[in-house]
């Protein structure tokens, strides 16, 4: 299951000093499971996060070595992000990943970028 939304739609801001908020959740997960891990977090995104206010962008990236999921995802602000935690729809695709991989949000901003 993989999703595209057109590149007219709002995309990844990845610069410094930009008032959004920054969310990178390391995942780690049993390789037989990563694409199930995957698959379970593009459809969170599709069918609720990308609906709450705020939500900017979601970009999944997988682990070579089939252990790892990262979600770099960016919300508007702090409150639009703390919002996910009290909507129930949310909050069933949350537990569902917690059955399956045991993970590490850490929030941030970014501050540098270096471009060649």
């Amino acid at each position: 299951m993989t999703s595209q939304r057109d590149a007219t739609e709002t995309s990844t801001t990845i610069r410094a000093g930009e008032p959004l908020m920054t969310l990178i959740n390391v995942f780690t997960v049993e390789p037989a499971r990563q694409q199930e891990l995957v698959d379970l977090l593009v459809d969170a995104t599709e069918t609720r996060m990308r609906d709450l206010p705020g939500f900017i962008s979601a970009n999944l990236h997988r682990s070579a070595d089939g252990k790892q999921v990262v979600n770099y995802a960016q919300w508007a602000s702090r409150e639009a992000f703390e919002a996910i935690g009290k909507d129930p729809e949310a909050a069933v695709h949350m537990k569902k990943a917690a059955e399956i991989a045991k993970f590490n949000p850490i929030v941030c901003e970014v501050v540098y970028v270096d471009h060649a």
